[in-house]
């Protein structure tokens, strides 16, 4: 199980902030595996632990707990600490001060890492032996991962913003079209695991460590692009594989503005372990600090389920409905951050989540009643997509949600309904049956679904890809047969939204939908039959005396100091190329702080660019790069990494390279250069 370290010691924040004197803070505390790496953990235990011990909450990620997340650190563990719960947050091996190398996420190696954390954690004095695990994105995985593999001390998690099946609709593809967050995740993780452990926790060995990773680092888009089915990569650590694997108490929670919601009602339908829902109208943050509010109280809600299941303390956590959800009244302000209007309710879910209502797709819109049959045609621009907004909004600074979708509904097929007599509330995922061909053997559909306004304005409620050639298996996939009739699915997105009595639905579908999706390798037309294509619509029921739902507002908490010593700022601009390409660009820069506590300064910025012809395809290009930045006086490092992808109608082409400075002194460099098969992509 190893044994722990030496602990360095606590100054600057972690004494001087008012939140933090009401714990004790392990500031590097290793933990030694089997194997002999040293993982480094931060740890908060509250002041009596001696006499008392508490259960413990693990945190895995290999966001670097120094530098990446210390400041939200620094809110969550000392909170629990107050709650009587050990805090230990842990970086995976490779990153921040950790031993070792990462080779990809969510690996065999990471996972049983975690599992023996957590057997450590469960035999230190202080711990009563009981085990929690919390997490966002990459800690959320893990989080349901490792609970899979049943260590006996875990009893309770809570997973925010990840998913149970790691093809379905995480950041590498959907419905079987890749997503070009496949390459700049890539991108993103390959510019954090380029920096070094801080040379005051682990001493001279920081530079011969940093070496040894930045050596080692994969490209990981080239990885992910091998593996463009579900095939036995993704079903790994994917816990739908086996629901029943899972034993601990799950509380599943996300946002509508996420990318990662979908898995919460799959989470629900599936376990045989205990579990709950929430989903807010948060994007990817924990909904005590995200952007778009209202926010809840989060952490009162974790310690809630963790009394039940850590503590057993009989407080009612299951008594709450399966999902409480915040329906949302209307579309967005703004493509920017904003408070949401809308209300929380609470349904047993699935038995009640309502009725089904069916629009048919007829020649002149969606209709109660199907039509006369027809045909009709859809080849879209491949600059279709311009108004997606990211897929995972927040992973930026701002304007990151959809924008007004009028611009690419004139480049798309489009079905509207007539003025609504009254309110529809949908709870769930709409269903497109359609009938198609196709004169391509490889295409895609993006569908998406509205609130048009009586204004004109068309804000978007949910949206889902599907990869023709994955229209019976995302495993097993066949080309179209031009001029064939095919029977196709798709499932849209979950969503709650109310669309207001005197607007229309509108359904639209293209063929293309850039940046958010890379092309088929050819321009392709498909043929819609009219008159036989359905959009089935889940429509939520308020079930008279249903209790309401209520969550603790946010309690004021002043943030650990930190000095900006320049503000974050960020871009974004389209513009046309000589070569008739629309160029999509951003510039992210997040500022640059410095820690009092230890005097180290951070900074980081990421550069994309997005371009395609509008009638060329094989014209497509993504790029990406990252500077990330740290220093304290005598000690100053940079890292510049980027990648790039280009596409042959046979072959993905990768072409990617770092560069590490010490003291403004190049002292490594390295490129790759790699092609992947398409495989029906």
């Amino acid at each position: 199980m190893g044994r722990p370290g030496r602990s360095v010691s606590v100054t600057g924040v972690a004494r001087a902030h008012p939140e933090n004197e009401q714990c004790e803070i392990l500031e590097n505390e290793w933990i030694v595996l089997r194997d002999g790496t040293r993982l480094a953990a931060r740890i908060w235990l509250p002041r009596d632990t001696a006499r008392q011990p508490v259960p413990a909450i693990l945190e895995y990620l290999p966001y670097r707990k120094r530098d990446g997340t210390a400041l939200r650190d620094d809110i969550t563990y000392p909170y629990l600490a107050r709650r009587g719960y050990a805090g230990v947050r842990v970086d995976i091996r490779g990153n921040g001060e950790s031993d070792g190398l990462m080779q990809d996420e969510y690996t065999a190696q990471e996972l049983t890492d975690g599992v023996e954390v957590i057997d450590w954690i469960a035999q230190q004095p202080w711990c009563t032996g009981a085990v929690g695990m919390m997490g966002i994105s990459w800690g959320g995985f893990n989080a349901l991962q490792i609970a899979a593999l049943d260590p006996a001390p875990l009893k309770a998690i809570v997973t925010v913003c990840s998913t149970d099946d790691r093809y379905a609709d995480d950041i590498h593809y959907m419905g079987g079209c890749l997503l070009n967050d496949n390459l700049t995740w890539s991108q993103q993780m390959l510019g954090y695991s380029s920096r070094p452990p801080d040379p005051l926790l682990v001493g001279e060995a920081w530079r011969d460590t940093w070496l040894q990773r930045l050596q080692n680092l994969p490209l990981l888009a080239a990885h992910w692009l091998q593996h463009q089915r579900r095939d036995a990569f993704w079903k790994h650590a994917s816990v739908c594989e086996d629901f029943t694997g899972i034993r601990a108490a799950v509380l599943a929670v996300g946002g509508w503005a996420d990318a990662y919601s979908n898995a919460i009602p799959r989470l629900l339908r599936g376990l045989t372990a205990p579990c709950r829902g929430i989903i807010g109208p948060w994007e990817h943050h924990y909904p005590h600090i995200a952007e778009i509010e209202p926010r809840i109280d989060f952490l009162d809600a974790c310690v809630h389920w963790w009394d039940r299941w850590l503590k057993g303390l009989d407080n009612g956590a299951m008594d709450a409905p399966a999902l409480r959800a915040f329906m949302l009244d209307g579309p967005a302000s703004s493509a920017k951050y904003a408070p949401r209007r809308g209300h929380w309710i609470g349904v047993q879910w699935p038995d009640e989540a309502g009725s089904l209502q069916t629009w048919y797709l007829n020649g002149d819109g969606l209709a109660a009643q199907p039509g006369t049959r027809g045909e009709c045609d859809i080849a879209s621009p491949q600059t279709t997509g311009a108004g997606s907004g990211n897929f995972c909004p927040g992973m930026r600074l701002d304007d990151e949600l959809p924008r007004d979708q009028r611009e690419d509904d004139e480049t798309s097929l489009c079905f509207d309904s007539a003025p609504l007599s009254g309110e529809l509330r949908m709870l769930g995922a709409p269903v497109l049956e359609l009938r198609l061909r196709c004169d391509q053997p490889l295409a895609l559909l993006a569908a998406r679904l509205c609130d048009l306004a009586p204004d004109g304005r068309c804000a978007l409620l949910t949206w889902a890809p599907l990869n023709l050639t994955h229209r019976d298996s995302h495993e097993t996939i066949e080309p179209l047969q031009p001029g064939t009739w095919y029977d196709v699915r798709i499932q849209l997105n979950d969503t709650a939204y109310a669309v207001a009595a005197g607007h229309r639905l509108r359904l639209a579908l293209s063929t293309s939908y850039w940046p958010m999706l890379w092309p088929s390798p050819h321009a392709a037309t498909v043929t819609l039959e009219t008159g036989t294509g359905r959009l089935r619509v889940p429509v939520h029921e308020h079930v008279t005396g249903t209790p309401p739902v209520q969550f603790s507002a946010v309690p004021h908490t002043e943030p650990p100091p930190r000095e900006t010593l320049h503000p974050p700022r960020n871009s974004q601009s389209v513009s046309q190329r000589d070569d008739g390409a629309t160029v999509y660009e951003t510039h992210d820069d997040f500022g640059t702080t410095r820690n009092p506590a230890h005097g180290l300064e951070q900074g980081a910025s990421v550069r994309q660019r997005f371009s395609i012809k509008p009638d060329e395809p094989l014209s497509a290009e993504a790029w990406a790069g990252w500077t990330h930045r740290l220093e304290r006086p005598g000690w100053k490092i940079r890292t510049e990494t980027w990648t790039r992808m280009t596409a042959t109608a046979d072959r993905f082409c990768l072409e990617a390279g770092i560069e590490a400075f010490h003291d403004d002194e190049r002292v490594f460099e390295k490129q790759w250069r790699e092609q992947v098969r398409r495989d029906g992509v």
